[in-house]
């Protein structure tokens, strides 16, 4: 069962010069104990819910934009603190784009290829992915991996994942990325155009995470062949919590 009105804030998170450099040079930077033990658990409880009434199959990524009117994910989802922390590394007051959970099943849960968000929907600006563990991730449960300095290179060319999925992927397999170790209630921050991905889940336990992608305000989107301010002309208008968690009839944004 899932619970609503939950009283659910998070702490303050103070991004100072080292965090906002390491952000701006690597393309990432991981912000450690954002959420408390009893905060993570919480949402992994909420999470594990929504699979349970959605279905969660042998995958390498189970995501859903769905979360109840009330919850503790309805309060992380709509943070000021973490709308906060995006704003600081993005460089500019931010908004909310697309949350979603990011579950690696256990037991079986295969890569997921190298990729830019940037390749689904193209930003021409700062925009942000607040990845938070909510169990933790080692390389056997398939932790996020990055290649630091990629965003420095706009964005690649990509190609379908060839998993029969609608996820995309850069048109080479790289060596030289880093294994994100993370504690429940970790965060690790990265632009839209870090090249990332993640290793199988050879564990028994699920790999649970959640996202919290925000642009900053100034950015457009590319839809079809305009150039759209994303501030102005959401590029989804449904992402803020239902009364009821349905099973999902498509994808968005390649998630």
């Amino acid at each position: 069962m899932i619970t609503t009105q939950n009283k659910f804030e998070v702490k303050p998170y103070h991004i100072g010069e080292a965090e906002k450099m390491q952000y701006d040079t690597e393309g990432y930077v991981l912000l450690k104990n954002v959420l408390s033990k009893e905060q993570t658990a919480e949402l992994h409880e909420e999470v594990m819910a929504i699979m349970k009434i959605i279905g969660l199959e042998i995958v390498k990524l189970k995501q859903t934009h769905q979360y109840l009117y009330g919850s503790a994910l309805d309060h992380f989802v709509h943070s000021i603190v973490m709308r906060e922390i995006a704003s600081a590394l993005t460089g500019g007051p931010s908004t909310l784009y697309l949350p979603f959970t990011a579950v690696k099943s256990g037991g079986g849960g295969g890569c997921f290829h190298f990729h830019q968000d940037n390749q689904y929907t193209r930003h021409d600006g700062p925009s942000i992915n607040l990845w938070t563990a909510l169990s933790p991730m080692t390389i056997a449960t398939g932790c996020l991996q990055v290649i630091p300095r990629s965003h420095l290179q706009g964005t690649f060319a990509s190609e379908a994942s060839g998993d029969g999925d609608t996820h995309r992927k850069i048109k080479w397999e790289p060596k030289d990325f880093v294994n994100i170790l993370m504690e429940p209630g970790d965060c690790v921050a990265f632009t839209r155009l870090t090249v990332h991905g993640s290793g199988p889940n050879s564990s028994p336990e699920h790999r649970v995470a959640y996202a919290l992608q925000y642009h900053r305000d100034d950015v457009n989107f590319l839809d079809g062949e305009t150039w759209k301010l994303l501030k102005e002309n959401p590029r989804f208008v449904d992402i803020h919590g239902c009364s009821e968690i349905t099973i999902p009839t498509g994808k968005r944004d390649g998630h």
